[in-house]
């Protein structure tokens, strides 16, 4: 065989191993990054469910499940932009719906697992997480903060929605911030298949 051909192939699988590793990279740069998906909130056990209680902060986009006084979980998260704004002040919890799906267009179908809803049409439940508000109104969650939430919450929990909260210059501060925005779509056959649930109760979702 020609000398000159066997350097060329020889070569050209150098540069396909080279393409694997840097895809395997970037794969493994994407699920370390910082994204909602890797962010597990610890959580302090609820000893009475009837004192629990969660405030949500639009200005600084967290959420806190409170025991009295105290903090259980704290949590960042997404809400509405200017134009479709999350509703502040004084609701409850009244519809919990661990595998729900949007009903409306656009966006039938797509999953709004762990869904709490606390006014009409608007709750909380797992979404892809954005350091700004993008949103049509509802509290979009990271999957364990949303997962750990639905178990920490009942009908009748209180929820107070106001652009600040106290906790956000404490416990608020040390939270990181988590941007989704670079990760791609998981395709249509995941997010519409009965897997997006399966995935969702073992606190994860398709990455």
């Amino acid at each position: 065989m020609n000398s000159n051909l066997i350097v060329l192939r020889r070569s050209l699988k150098a540069l396909a191993f080279a393409g694997l590793a840097l895809a395997l990279s970037n794969c493994a740069t994407a699920k370390k990054g910082n994204y909602s998906l890797n962010f597990d909130p610890p959580a302090k056990a609820v000893k009475n469910p009837a004192n629990v209680r969660v405030k949500l902060s639009t200005g600084a986009q967290r959420v806190y499940v409170m025991e009295g006084n105290e903090v259980l979980l704290a949590t960042p998260c997404s809400v509405g932009t200017a134009s479709s704004p999350t509703p502040t002040g004084n609701f409850t919890i009244y519809s919990k719906v661990a595998n729900r799906r949007r009903a409306s267009s656009p966006g039938a179908g797509y999953p709004m697992t762990f869904w709490m809803e606390f006014k009409s049409a608007y709750g909380m439940h797992w979404g892809w997480v954005k350091p700004y508000p993008c949103t049509h109104g509802c509290v979009r969650l990271p999957i364990k903060s949303a997962q750990k939430i639905f178990s920490m919450v009942r009908s009748g929990t209180p929820l107070n929605i106001a652009s600040s909260q106290p906790e956000d210059a404490t416990i608020g501060k040390t939270l990181p911030v988590l941007d989704d925005s670079s990760l791609a779509d998981p395709p249509d056959s995941y997010m519409m298949s009965n897997k997006v649930f399966e995935d969702a109760a073992k606190g994860k979702m398709y990455y």
